[in-house]
């Protein structure tokens, strides 16, 4: 598997090792502690671009577009609001992370 993901044996198990702690995390986490948490400030230590695009983007246009694309994924597919969101959200993932590797 490393040769596979072109990383080192050692990267291979620290990164296995991170992600067990991370699903553990995900799965201690009540959906009140979810709500109490200020995301865009939790990630913002790592992504800074997060605390100030707030200024620069046309918001309001993203937001009608996505609003838009949500309400297609439930009624497509009869998901309720939240799994449409992870849906799209999926969606965004993957077409970002081929985005980034085909650079």
């Amino acid at each position: 598997m490393a040769v596979l993901y072109h990383m080192s044996l050692d990267e291979l198990i620290d990164f296995d090792i991170d992600l067990a702690e991370i699903q553990e995390t995900i799965e201690r986490t009540s959906e009140e502690t979810e709500n109490k948490i200020n995301w865009t400030n939790a990630w913002g230590k790592k992504y800074p671009i997060l605390l100030k695009y707030q200024d620069k983007v046309n918001i309001a246009n993203y937001a009608y577009r996505l609003n838009k694309m949500l309400d297609e994924i439930e009624e497509e597919y009869q998901f309720n609001k939240q799994d449409a969101m992870l849906v799209l959200k999926d969606i965004l993932y993957n077409v970002w992370k081929k985005r980034k590797n085909s650079k």
